[in-house]
């Protein structure tokens, strides 16, 4: 049962949030290095298996039907294409393989194939996640018993600003299928974009919500907007690499355990900036060209920035998952 007094409140976490920047980082590095290996970096890959036409109206997404984009949908590609994109991604040191499909939920005919796709990526010894929109409970029990290790479904802001960015669905309708993906046994995976508009309060209001789930997300996304041609952020404001970094950092203290990933934006990155926000906490990336829509850095530019940060990435057998097929 979740604890019915929040862990964390608006007040104590503006607190940390609004240390000194040098304080800041000197604490989330601290707990950072309680929890995890300080140079070792956990590394997915995501794929877009279905592209394009959502009946949602994120004001971020090249991806939604209602936002004027020409970003042409897709159907959902084939199985074995699917897992031959995650063969090359295990082979090239990925030991996440995160596959992510564009609608507003899945449909009964989508199932088979979605499942399948579970079962192949377990089969290679990697972690499987999913990012497939609101699903019900049948949908839950169904991915679990295939395997999925994790499912994600980003909270994207705060309450307040939510429906400033997205009115066709609430935000009580992500905690909702975050609790009961939870409740299923799969692992969570949730995050937000910044760079949208929103306020520093809106930024500390998001992490609260994600560290008194019960327990905190496994997985933590940080993106920086990417803006899209075709969206209503298209001409949004660029977040500073500061207030970024301060965010990442106040993730790694609020949740002490759970992996906090630069995401979507990284590209966008100054190589100065990702070495800050590793320093503040975060220990995991996307790897590959692309994320879904938008581009990533390359695996040669990380390979660089590894070595010039004394970086690794970490392996299956570390990572827990070189069993995952058995």
């Amino acid at each position: 049962m979740q604890d019915q007094t929040p862990r964390w409140t608006r007040s104590t976490a503006m607190g940390v949030h609004e240390l000194p920047l040098m304080d800041l980082l000197f604490k989330a590095q601290t707990v950072h290095r309680q929890h995890f290996d300080p140079n070792r970096i956990q590394t997915s890959k995501l794929l877009s298996i279905k592209t394009g036409g959502c009946a949602e109206d994120c004001a971020y997404c090249s991806q939604s039907a209602r936002n004027g984009s020409k970003l042409t949908a897709s159907k959902l590609i084939e199985v074995e294409r699917v897992l031959t994109e995650a063969r090359k991604a295990r082979d090239g040191g990925a030991t996440r393989f995160c596959m992510g499909a564009a609608w507003r939920e899945p449909k009964e005919r989508d199932m088979p194939a979605l499942i399948a796709m579970v079962e192949g990526v377990r089969e290679m010894g990697m972690e499987s996640c999913m990012t497939l929109g609101m699903l019900d409970d049948n949908q839950i029990f169904r991915l679990r018993d295939a395997g999925l290790d994790y499912y994600n479904h980003n909270i994207d802001t705060s309450e307040r600003y939510y429906p400033e960015v997205i009115t066709t669905r609430s935000f009580a309708d992500r905690i909702d299928t975050l609790s009961r993906v939870k409740e299923a046994g799969i692992k969570v995976c949730s995050g937000g974009i910044l760079g949208m508009g929103e306020e520093d309060q809106d930024r500390i209001d998001m992490l609260v919500s994600l560290a008194n789930l019960d327990p905190a997300p496994d997985s933590v996304p940080i993106n920086m907007l990417m803006p899209q041609e075709g969206t209503p952020l298209a001409k949004a404001r660029p977040i500073d690499p500061i207030a970024f970094v301060r965010v990442i950092a106040t993730a790694r203290i609020m949740m002490p355990t759970s992996y906090v990933r630069l995401s979507a934006g990284r590209g966008e990155m100054s190589d100065e900036t990702q070495a800050l926000c590793f320093l503040a906490g975060a220990n995991s990336i996307f790897v590959g060209e692309t994320l879904l829509t938008a581009e990533n850095p390359e695996e040669d530019r990380d390979a660089v920035l590894f070595a010039k940060l004394g970086l690794s990435a970490e392996t299956a057998s570390e990572h827990g998952c070189q069993d995952a097929g058995e």
